[in-house]
C-alpha cells in the first residue's frame, strides 16, 4: 500500500514540475507525472530492497524529493533541447527558402 502512495506522491511532484519549468508547449503534458511516478516507484524499491523501513521517514523523503528533482531536471532538459532544435529546424528551412 505504502508503494501506491510513494507513487501517487511522484505523479503529484512530476505534475507540479511540468507547471513550474518553462517550455510548457514543447513537450507533452504527461512527461513530468510519468517520470516522477516511474522514479518514485524505482526508488522505493531500491530503499526498501536496502533494508529501509515502510514508517521511516527518510524513505519517504528519498523517494518523493528525489522524484521531482528526476522529473525537473527531465522537463528542463528535454524543453531546451527542444526549444533549440526548433530554432535549428526554423534557420534550415529559412536557408533553404521554404
Amino acid at each position: 500500500m505504502e508503494l501506491l502512495f510513494a507513487v501517487l506522491g511522484g505523479l503529484i511532484a512530476g505534475a507540479i514540475a511540468h507547471v513550474v519549468v518553462p517550455w510548457r508547449s514543447t513537450r507533452g503534458s504527461l512527461l513530468g507525472p510519468v517520470v516522477g511516478g516511474v522514479t518514485a516507484a524505482v526508488l522505493w524499491e531500491a530503499l526498501t530492497w536496502a533494508g529501509w523501513k515502510y514508517d521511516a521517514t527518510w524513505i519517504w523523503v528519498v523517494a518523493l524529493v528525489g522524484s521531482g528533482v528526476v522529473a525537473l531536471v527531465a522537463e528542463w532538459v528535454l524543453g531546451r533541447r527542444r526549444t533549440a532544435a526548433d530554432a535549428a529546424f526554423y534557420e534550415r528551412a529559412k536557408a533553404q527558402g521554404a
